[in-house]
């Protein structure tokens, strides 16, 4: 038990409500991509941003991390930077940040479309203190590399180059390209790959992993599927109902419900 909770199991209802009754300094890794502006209304509900942060702030433990993805609603020219404002609140309340991308490597039609295409949302990688795990994924692959000897010169005077020797793969760049990806069955549905990927970086085996918005059950199921424990919630119960089939692998019928789009 974890507070009033099961490990590994999802509930529903409003986040900062359920994580009040989590214990200060619980939680390893949250993973969660919140609902952007009004791009989807997720049958009508809404979040308070502000009480959701400070609670993150609370049940995160010293050296912990939370990822939180987001983009922005674009009105004729202009975007709404809400993205930015929450940043700013999670940087007022303690968190450090670092921003990373997720680069969509299939085209997404959003934004004006007058303007350049848009292919990317903000990871804000927020930490609170020094993060205790880190494990930077290793997947670019290098190129050798050359450099000026310092052994005979050649006959024409110039130092001599020599070829280095490097690692074949180096550390992933902090601009991330996913491919985004629709089951039908949310409306906005979480890469597994991205997920999975800021699991494996930001926590270790037996680590606990939250998702206070868990959708489908995307992280949760990253999280089982990588040894870690792992705790979800969702306002929604039809979501919470998808989310548990999905990380039980049950047979999820299509459509489960029906969702209201703008």
């Amino acid at each position: 038990m974890i507070g009033p909770y099961e490990f590994d199991s999802i509930y529903a209802g409003e986040c900062s409500r359920l994580m009040a009754g989590l214990p200060d300094g619980c939680i390893d890794l949250t993973v969660t991509s919140p609902p952007y502006d009004n791009l989807r209304t997720y049958n009508g509900y809404t979040f308070n941003f502000e009480a959701i942060a400070q609670q993150l702030w609370r049940v995160t433990k010293p050296g912990g991390v939370v990822v939180w993805i987001v983009g922005d609603e674009t009105k004729d020219f202009g975007e709404s930077l809400t993205s930015f404002r929450q940043a700013l609140f999670f940087q007022a309340i303690g968190f450090s940040i670092e921003t990373m991308i997720y680069q969509k490597d299939r085209l997404t039609a959003t934004g004006n479309q007058q303007l350049y295409l848009q292919c990317f949302e903000y990871m804000f990688v927020l930490f609170k203190g020094k993060p205790k795990t880190i494990n930077p994924l290793k997947d670019r692959k290098n190129i050798a590399g050359m450099s000026n000897g310092f052994g005979d010169r050649l006959p024409d005077g110039s130092k001599k180059l020599e070829r280095y020797a490097i690692q074949e793969f180096g550390k992933r760049m902090n601009i991330w390209k996913v491919n985004p990806h629709s089951d039908g069955l949310h409306p906005a549905p979480f890469p597994e790959a991205l997920a999975r990927d800021h699991i494996l970086s930001w926590s270790n085996p037996g680590d606990l992993v939250l998702d206070p918005m868990c959708g489908s059950g995307t992280t949760c199921k990253m999280a089982k599927e990588n040894g870690r424990r792992w705790l979800g919630f969702d306002i929604s119960p039809e979501y919470v109902e998808l989310a548990r089939r999905r990380v039980e692998g049950g047979r999820v019928p299509f459509p489960l419900f029906a969702e209201v789009m703008p």
